[in-house]
């Protein structure tokens, strides 16, 4: 990883952050728009899981392939996370800061779907590992919200990446397997819709 890209990987990791911070205000609530750093240090480790976990893996799965991957921020991007994200009052995070560009001659329509599908699907399983280890642990205080932070930022990085919209990862997962999109975006939107079910769930599990 050069110096230019891990620049770009952390300026994103940072906006996305901020924006999310919004949005952890209002749905997770540890206190007033006073706690605003609260939140921030909160959306830091959930974003630093699910947004640079996600990238990488596009990166490692194009390099497996033998293809050149980079990861990039997208200023115009960066831009509408932190605009949308304050005019919405955090109801709403535009998530693609950036992405992994991936040249390379032998990458076709599957190699692609799988590349793209790798950052979701990264996302899946970071829900399933802090979920087993929430129901495990059944924590409090910080530890409890910067947790359920994660999952949620997961299950929402995962359904808004599945969108099936040039250029994010659901348009080129749709072009090669209409099956594996389908059954990815249904199991991260119903994990945005369902959080407080699913939250309920676990501390009761």
């Amino acid at each position: 990883m050069n110096d230019r890209e891990r620049n770009d990987l952390i300026i994103s990791w940072f906006t996305v952050s901020f924006a999310f911070a919004w949005i952890g205000l209002k749905v997770f609530s540890i206190g007033g728009a006073g706690e605003f750093l609260s939140q921030l240090a909160i959306m830091l480790v959930a974003v630093g899981t699910g947004f640079i976990l996600h990238e990488l893996a596009h990166k490692y799965v194009a390099i497996h392939y033998g293809a050149h991957a980079e990861f990039r921020a997208w200023r115009i991007g960066l831009l509408l996370a932190l605009g949308l994200a304050v005019i919405s009052n955090g109801g709403f995070v535009f998530a693609a800061p950036g992405a992994v560009y991936v040249v390379g001659n032998n990458i076709g329509v599957r190699k692609n779907g799988i590349i793209s599908l790798a950052g979701p699907v990264a996302n899946l399983l970071i829900v399933l590992v802090f979920g087993l280890a929430f129901a495990a642990m059944n924590p409090s205080g910080f530890a409890e919200q910067a947790m359920l932070a994660t999952m949620y930022v997961n299950f929402f990085l995962a359904a808004f990446n599945m969108l099936p919209i040039f250029p994010l990862d659901g348009s080129k997962v749709f072009y090669w397997s209409k099956l594996a999109w389908f059954a990815t975006i249904a199991i991260a939107a119903a994990g945005v819709l369902l959080f407080p079910i699913i939250v309920a769930v676990l501390k009761v599990v």
